[in-house]
């Protein structure tokens, strides 16, 4: 099956609110090596689903599966399908307490946090804690709890904006969307052929045996294992894995007798060797299994300006 070829913009293309590590900018060019229609896309490593937007917004399958580990993160997704007006009333009356909470907005922000952290972890608090955080970076404990601090100088996505935002997400999913926070395992098992299942894992090279982004990491010869499941079962995938910022490399590629495509796509100038004085691009190496990419003995690599 050939991918299309049309060229797309990411302003067609919602999202719910900032999110560090969101695919969003280069979905144009990923979605450029699926193919024009399947039956379902399923993501195992969804964070904030903005792969799963660019193609139900491009009208390339019928059905999606939604998951991640962190089920705070699919609560939220679940709820802007499902019941976005729920949603967004108990959004707007925790973001609207800031402006109120004797101690200031930041205090208020670390209140939402704690609660959290103790149990509260509603859809409309973790969204809260999203909108509001540094960069829109989950980053967690070694305990597991959320400890990103908030940005100072904002009070978050604006419940009118919010509603926008959510409205084009729920127009999207509803009714065609399944939604899970399992291990991605459990999810490639029970895949079948006519999906495409993208996967944006935890990434080698960002910090170590666990990247603070995720509730846990993942070992990249049993993540190996399960592409080669998939291979085997004949499911088509793509996967975003680590790549390089200027001539450092990070992490180990994905074997090669996967037969997969690498592909590395430009995704702008390092926000970290800015800070440090320099000047370099960061690309992300992308994974095409061996059907989507014509069946090639060998990885392949190019380069896309993002």
């Amino acid at each position: 099956m050939k991918p299309a070829t049309n060229q797309y913009s990411m302003n067609i293309i919602p999202n719910i609110v900032q999110y560090q590590g969101s695919k969003r900018l280069l979905a144009p060019h990923i979605l450029r090596h699926m193919p024009a229609r399947f039956a379902r896309f399923v993501e195992p490593f969804a964070g904030m689903a903005s792969m799963t937007f660019a193609v139900a917004a491009h009208g390339r399958c019928g059905g999606f599966w939604v998951n991640d580990l962190n089920a705070p993160l699919v609560d939220i997704l679940r709820a802007a399908v499902q019941q976005p007006q729920a949603l967004l009333a108990e959004y707007r009356r925790v973001w609207e307490q800031q402006f109120s909470w004797p101690d200031g907005h930041v205090a208020h922000f670390y209140h939402v946090r704690e609660n959290f952290n103790s149990g509260e972890q509603t859809a409309a608090n973790m969204l809260y804690l999203l909108a509001r955080c540094v960069k829109g970076a989950v980053r967690y404990a070694q305990d597991g709890t959320f400890n990103q601090s908030p940005d100072k100088r904002r009070h978050g996505t604006r419940p009118e904006k919010l509603e926008k935002n959510i409205a084009a997400v729920t127009t999207l999913l509803h009714g065609k969307t399944a939604f899970s926070a399992l291990d991605y395992r459990e999810v490639l098992e029970q895949c079948k052929q006519g999906d495409i299942v993208y996967m944006d894992p935890p990434y080698q090279g960002v910090s170590g045996a666990r990247d603070q982004r995720y509730l846990a990491g993942v070992d990249i010869d049993e993540f190996a294992a399960a592409l080669d499941g998939l291979n085997r079962r004949g499911i088509d995938f793509l996967v975003s894995y680590d790549g390089t910022r200027g001539s450092q490399s990070y992490g180990r590629e994905l074997p090669p007798d996967l037969g997969c495509r690498r592909v590395l796509l430009r995704a702008g100038l390092s926000t970290q060797a800015l800070l440090l004085g320099k000047k370099e691009v960061t690309h992300e190496a992308l994974y095409i299994s061996r059907n989507l990419a014509g069946g090639w003995e060998q990885p392949d690599l190019f380069l896309a300006a993002a």
